[in-house]
């Protein structure tokens, strides 16, 4: 068997993202094993835009609280730094300083005393548009041109953060730095960067454990253990039951990244053409020939806003006439609920939209469904969105009789269709929505963040 890595960083990632579990025998195995930091991503836009718009956290603070003090009070026994990359699902500073809220709270709960440092990376708007006036803001996908007024209208802005606000609050002594909106791999990579890794190793080390147990063959089994050294990383699973196969390792830079071969990061280009991954033994990849090409600093920009709001109604369909003939069913209800909303309200209803959408038959793809297939029922969903919550419930109530009585023929009897919730109309309020897909270019990677160092928490003594 080939020897091990020597001379490596050695990050224990124990979950893909902070408030989804953190099991406290895997970080126990992880301290054992000889973690030299805790490292781990606690947000995403994966859940659209809703929790940057309102900085509202996607996870429950119960949840998030649970986790945090598994990890707390690991690295106060083991003395070792703690990261916490976009915290708070979004990043912005209110979701932030709620994280910082329950990181106090556990110190106080535990009689821990650890130095926090937070990392804000929420832009004023101000900042951005004389950026954008500079031509230091470019677009990226579906965006073509950058208009500098775009900015004010979003209710919260981040610059995803690389590495070094992370290197730079770890050298000023932070025992636990709560980042805000940072990429998912540079929080894993700023330790092993800080202490001399190499770059390809350290970016392609942090790309594989970014989802914790995702690259394990069991992916919900816990977290990982990444040892990165000058010229190569190894990654195996915190749980003993688990394994990691060189398979598993290498699929994870298909994850959330268009290019199996390439990502992009603040400071550069992760290549990973040359990368090889073998099997050290039944549970542990070893992977070589990772590198990484340094380009401009840029830092990407996520922005979002509130917008129309919107009203849903759902029924249950199981007439076999009616799934027989489905689509036939949909455009006639979709033309009969517009005809419906123009004679009764008129220019009143302002700019709306309706949206039927057939859950068990097509609505994740919108694909056309095989012929001469049916499904046994299906759930109809109604969405009617509008300039205000009034126009939106006012508008289904309107279609109300025809969404659940309408037949497959105009001249047929009425059918009652199932529906499950009463009153039928559920409010779902305002709808949110990303303004921004750019990157802004900076001179310096801490030129848009800002690091603050809290006064060290006293120890409490019962």
């Amino acid at each position: 068997m080939t020897s091990r890595l020597a001379n490596t960083i050695d990050i224990m990632v124990p979950t893909g993202a902070l408030g989804a579990g953190v099991r406290p025998r895997d970080v126990a195995a992880g301290l054992a094993a000889g973690a030299h930091a805790i490292a781990c991503d606690a947000g995403s836009t994966d859940s659209g835009p809703a929790y940057l718009a309102t900085g509202r956290p996607k996870y429950s603070r119960a949840a998030v609280k649970s986790d945090l003090a598994v990890l707390m009070k690991a690295q106060a026994e083991a003395g070792i730094p703690l990261l916490i990359g976009s915290c708070g699902t979004s990043g912005c500073d209110m979701a932030l300083d709620w994280m910082h809220d329950i990181a106090v709270e556990i110190a106080e709960d535990e009689g821990l005393s650890p130095r926090i440092a937070l990392l804000y990376s929420e832009q004023p708007a101000s900042v951005l548009q004389a950026k954008a006036r500079d031509g230091l803001v470019k677009p990226l996908a579906l965006f073509d041109s950058v208009d500098p007024e775009i900015f004010a209208g979003c209710n919260h802005i981040v610059a995803l953060m690389g590495p070094e606000p992370y290197v730079a609050a770890l050298e000023a002594g932070a025992d636990i730095i709560l980042g805000g909106r940072t990429t998912d791999t540079a929080v894993l990579a700023a330790v092993p960067l800080w202490k001399g890794a190499g770059a390809g190793p350290a970016w392609h080390a942090g790309k594989t454990a970014e989802c914790g147990g995702l690259c394990t063959r069991r992916s919900r089994d816990g977290g990982v253990m990444i040892r990165v050294g000058t010229d190569a990383f190894e990654v195996e699973p915190l749980s003993p039951e688990n394994a990691c196969d060189p398979y598993t390792v290498s699929a994870h830079m298909l994850y959330e990244n268009s290019d199996p071969f390439e990502m992009l990061e603040p400071g550069g280009t992760l290549d990973v053409r040359d990368s090889r991954y073998e099997a050290m033994d039944e549970r542990t990849v070893r992977v070589t020939g990772s590198k990484f090409e340094g380009a401009p600093y840029t830092m990407k920009l996520e922005g979002a806003s509130g917008g129309a709001f919107q009203t849903i109604m759902l029924v249950g369909i199981q007439a076999p006439n009616v799934l027989a003939e489905l689509d036939r069913f949909l455009a006639q209800m979709d033309q009969h609920l517009h005809a419906r909303v123009s004679t009764a309200m008129g220019a009143a209803a302002g700019r709306y939209d309706i949206s039927l959408r057939p859950y068990g038959w097509n609505a994740v793809t919108g694909l056309p469904v095989v012929d001469g297939t049916a499904p046994r029922e299906v759930g109809l969903l109604f969405v009617a969105t509008a300039e205000t919550q009034e126009l939106a419930t006012t508008i289904a109530k309107t279609c109300n009789p025809m969404f659940f009585h309408m037949p497959l023929d105009v001249d047929g009897e009425l059918p009652s269709y199932a529906f499950p919730f009463s009153p039928a109309e559920i409010e779902r309020g305002q709808v949110y929505e990303f303004r921004l897909n750019h990157v802004v270019m900076v001179d310096d990677p801490l030129e848009l963040v800002r690091i603050v160092h809290m006064p060290q928490l006293e120890t409490v003594v019962a």
